[in-house]
């Protein structure tokens, strides 16, 4: 039997309890239509609060520190809504990467 060739055990799992043929899964078929849809990604470091007067007068080079301890999760931003966390990595020479480490479960509701 050739590598082409699908065997009827495989078609009689291809179809549903009436005998038909089964529809491919919700979302296989489907996820194709959203493959183009423009996302916005964030990797959030830390935050900071200052008042108006103090960002007015950072400079190049200036110094603002985080609500973040060195080494911590940094938070994983889709469409502005928290997904996961991950760490920060090194893509080559002189670029930053965010590893996934966690994916954060939401309840959808809120």
């Amino acid at each position: 039997m050739s590598n082409d060739t699908i065997s009827p055990f495989v078609l009689e799992e291809l179809k549903d309890v009436e005998g038909q043929p089964r529809r491919p899964a919700q979302g296989a078929a489907d996820l194709g239509a959203i493959y183009d849809i423009p996302v916005q990604v964030s990797a959030v470091l830390g935050r900071a609060t200052m008042q108006v007067s103090q960002l007015l007068k950072l400079g190049r080079g200036a110094m603002v520190e985080l609500d973040r301890k060195l080494g911590e999760a940094v938070d994983i931003y889709v469409n502005n809504r928290l997904v996961a966390r991950g760490e920060v990595v090194m893509v080559g020479e002189n670029r930053l990467g965010v590893t996934m480490t966690e994916i954060v479960k939401t309840d959808r509701m809120g």
